[in-house]
């Protein structure tokens, strides 16, 4: 069975930093794009940040600056380095990896931001 495992979540003050962890682990023989996802309270699941398989990244405007997505293949991991974090950041963060050619996602960790 094939599985995300986030790690790295907590509170934190604005201003601070985090760094987000996931590893995926189970039967793999792919592993394509890799990715950070968010959802606030009320609002819908957004993109964070997306490592490819090609080993481009993209941000999304509102972290763009501030967070930095990295990827280690041998470890079968994804991670999102978040810097002066704001409230507005505030959210339960989801890895998300394309895994055997099927659309994976971690069961979430939360970050809360707030003084």
């Amino acid at each position: 069975q094939v599985q995300l495992v986030e790690s790295g979540g907590g509170l934190v003050q604005p201003g601070g930093s985090l760094r987000l962890s996931c590893a995926a682990s189970g039967s793999i023989f792919s592993i394509g794009d890799m990715g950070w996802y968010r959802q606030a309270p009320g609002k819908q699941r957004e993109l964070v940040a997306l490592f490819t398989n090609s080993a481009r990244t993209r941000y999304a405007d509102s972290g763009n600056g501030r967070f930095t997505i990295s990827r280690d293949i041998a470890k079968k991991s994804v991670y999102l380095q978040m810097n002066s974090l704001k409230s507005e950041d505030t959210a339960v963060y989801y890895c998300n990896a394309i895994i055997n050619f099927l659309s994976t996602w971690g069961q979430g960790t939360q970050v809360t931001v707030s003084s």
